[in-house]
């Protein structure tokens, strides 16, 4: 396979794939994957053929999925919380997403600002990360909160870990950002 990358002198992921599924009989999907293979072990690079120029761009662009996965899981808690009715189905769609927004998004927006190359870290040690450091930032919002006005009621709660979990997802697409700057 990486003699075949090696001949073709580069050119789209597509024009390999189909090329080497051609030339070693197997099919697009396997000649993929063997692809991709060689990019984790370092042999090739594979690189965005026009890469966003700013950070709106980027902002809006596929290389930022996960932060729009995560603003809108926030959302959809917080619409399930202010306005469904408290009655099943309903609630157990409040449990299910209420676990998320407090178990894992506030840890995983941390995670990906600390770590943002997805060669930091695997996916199994960000997931047990992510709820860990979940576990550690949601006390001490609650702490913070606790001494407000407000106090440690469902609005404030939620307001706060929303504008966390947002601002540390908004400040990791930055990070990432400014390193795929410097890649290019």
């Amino acid at each position: 396979m990486l003699r075949i990358v090696e001949k073709s002198g580069g050119g789209n992921v597509l024009e390999l794939v189909e090329n080497a599924a051609n030339r070693l009989g197997i099919e697009r999907y396997e000649a993929a994957r063997l692809l991709y293979r060689l990019k984790d072990l370092g042999y090739i690079r594979i690189l965005d053929a026009n890469p966003p120029k700013s950070l709106l761009r980027y902002f809006f662009s596929s290389h930022v999925i996960w932060f729009w996965l995560l603003a809108s899981s926030v959302a959809a808690t917080c619409i399930l919380i202010y306005i469904t009715p408290h009655t099943p189905p309903f609630i157990y769609l409040r449990y299910v997403f209420g676990s998320l927004f407090v178990l894992y998004l506030p840890g995983a927006a941390l995670i990906e600002l600390l770590y943002p190359k997805p060669s930091d870290l695997s996916q199994l040690e960000r997931l047990a990360l992510s709820i860990g450091l979940s576990l550690a930032l949601v006390p001490l919002v609650g702490l913070i909160l606790n001494y407000t006005p407000w106090g440690i009621r469902l609005n404030p709660i939620s307001a706060s870990l929303s504008l966390l979990t947002l601002g540390l997802a908004a400040g990791a697409v930055a990070r990432k950002y400014s390193l795929l700057k410097l890649t290019l």
